[in-house]
């Protein structure tokens, strides 16, 4: 299934995409944790992909996507920290994925992969590393859908936020609305309620939180929190 632009992609949306990493989930009980998702106002179910080589850790791979799929209605919103993406995309497109995000630090041949993902009728994602700077991306901004900012290391959950992260949104968006880019901001890692207003003021556009979600009370009363952040300012 193509994720239809208009419907998933509202550029001018005064609310932020949330995206649940599903890695903080229950594995045991996938399913009701997946359906339990579907009841929410969450937008997108995002789907951490490790290989333990470009990441020091092992998450699943594409049996638990495709698993996953079959029980969602809504996007998955896959992210690839692995090597060699360019081999496990098409795989991943088949297993499920709606949004296919591959890491810069992994791809020598980085619009190849970009294409690769287009051609297979899904959104393109590409991520940086803290330590990568958003410049890097001046060439190939205007042919992603989304750029991810990772907020923490890669590899594992539960970590703390990098606060360099609001600096970069901002150098990011810039750099978008230079380029006249339709790209969208997503920040993953540490993301709670008490910075994703400032997260969105700075102009993310997309929120992942996993242990943030999972691990609370009342995952849906979460991510319903998450979702009514308001942008100060419109998006351009």
């Amino acid at each position: 299934m193509v994720v239809p632009l208009v419907h998933h992609f509202n550029f001018h949306a005064m609310k932020p995409i949330i995206s649940p990493s599903i890695l903080a989930a229950d594995f045991a009980n996938l399913q009701i944790e997946v359906e339990m998702l579907n009841e929410t106002v969450a937008d997108w179910i995002h789907v951490d992909i490790m290989d333990g080589v470009f990441v020091p850790n092992l998450s699943f791979g594409i049996p638990v996507c495709d698993a996953i799929s079959r029980h969602a209605t809504k996007p998955l919103d896959v992210h690839l920290m692995i090597e060699h993406p360019e081999k496990y995309v098409e795989a991943f497109k088949d297993a499920g994925a709606h949004i296919i995000t591959v890491h810069f630090e992994a791809c020598p041949h980085l619009h190849r992969n970009i294409q690769q993902i287009k051609n297979l009728g899904c959104k393109a994602g590409v991520a940086l590393n803290p330590h990568s700077h958003v410049q890097l991306l001046e060439d190939i901004i205007e042919d992603v859908d989304v750029v991810c900012l990772m907020s923490v290391n890669p590899g594992f959950g539960g970590q703390k936020f990098i606060e360099n992260t609001y600096k970069k949104i901002m150098i990011l968006k810039e750099l978008i609305s230079d380029c006249n880019s339709n790209a969208l901001i997503e920040i993953d890692g540490g993301v709670n309620i008490h910075n994703a207003p400032k997260l969105v003021e700075a102009g993310a556009d997309i929120l992942v939180a996993g242990s943030f979600v999972f691990k609370s009370n009342d995952p849906a009363g979460t991510i319903a929190d998450l979702k009514n952040i308001s942008h100060i300012q419109p998006l351009q």
